[in-house]
């Protein structure tokens, strides 16, 4: 039996296709776990430190990018009274 080249043809798109979306649901993934863990340390900063911060969908999108560190940004500026008050 020969595999034509059509076959071939779909089989190495089928791959590339396997490829990408792997790719991006482990970016996806990875994403939704930093702002997860983001919007949590806002949260015990708020409850342990006092500040005010607004966790809106662009503090969210910053803890997305930056995990903890992006949260950590967001309490200095907080705290600083230059963002998220």
């Amino acid at each position: 039996m020969v595999v034509g080249i059509i076959e071939i043809l779909v089989l190495v798109l089928a791959i590339i296709v396997a490829l990408v979306l792997y790719k991006a649901l482990r970016t996806a993934t990875s994403l939704a776990i930093n702002a997860v863990l983001g919007v949590l340390v806002l949260m015990v900063a708020k409850l342990l430190l006092g500040l005010q911060i607004a966790i809106t969908w662009i503090a969210v999108l910053i803890c997305a990018i930056g995990g903890i560190f992006g949260a950590l940004v967001i309490i200095v500026l907080n705290y600083l009274k230059l963002a998220f008050v």
